[in-house]
């Protein structure tokens, strides 16, 4: 079982404000429960710039196809018997500004290092490594670049301003080409200071 979680805009004043400090201490609380006795790893998945700023226009469609690719990504790698061989769990947070308030969407998850073989038994990975972030990436990659394109196909993206000359296909098609060789950044090591920590350092931001 995986959980995805979603950060919204919540109302401002005083009443809101404890009402979303309540929201961000059960949230907290919610993860830390869930915490089994293993060893956890945390992976941010990063689109790239050119994706940001399609995803600036679009927001609910290109964060949900975030959210799937991510998930598809990690169920499947894991799946695999070369990998892990296992079903893992794992909760998602969308992040889509940086430390210098510059639009950079990225989803941050939290995984047990381990998961259920078939037969139903606990299968962990070999300590500190959890998944090969190359083949995590380049999977992400195709998988995303391949649900932007339909969405695009289906007439689901909206085009303003200066990306406005994407609405041609030629361009969009052009615009997309240079990603496909591209390097997107996938991080996954064992949170510093413990899962407790990513998950404190999660529920800071606004979770409605």
């Amino acid at each position: 079982m995986y959980v995805l979680s979603t950060l919204r805009k919540v109302p401002t004043g005083q009443h809101s404000c404890a009402c979303r400090l309540n929201r961000h201490a059960f949230w907290i609380q919610q993860r830390l429960a869930e915490l089994l006795p293993v060893e956890y790893f945390h992976v941010v998945f990063t689109v790239p710039e050119q994706i940001a700023a399609i995803a600036f226009y679009n927001k609910e469609v290109v964060y949900q196809i975030l959210f799937r690719t991510v998930s598809a990504t990690l169920l499947t790698i894991a799946r695999d018997p070369q990998h892990l061989g296992a079903e893992i769990g794992f909760f998602a947070v969308l992040h889509t500004w940086g430390q210098n308030l510059h639009l950079h969407p990225h989803l941050h998850c939290v995984v047990p290092g381990g998961g259920l073989t078939p037969d139903g038994e606990w299968k962990a990975c070999l300590p500190g490594f959890f998944l090969p972030v190359r083949v995590l990436s380049r999977l992400f990659r195709r998988l995303f670049m391949e649900a932007l394109e339909k969405a695009y196909a289906d007439g689901e993206l909206q085009f303003f301003s200066d990306p406005e000359p994407l609405r041609e296909a030629p361009a969009f098609a052009q615009y997309l080409a240079p990603l496909r060789q591209a390097e997107w950044v996938v991080y996954a090591q064992p949170p510093f200071g413990g899962p407790p920590q990513v998950i404190e350092y999660l529920g800071r931001y606004p979770i409605a």
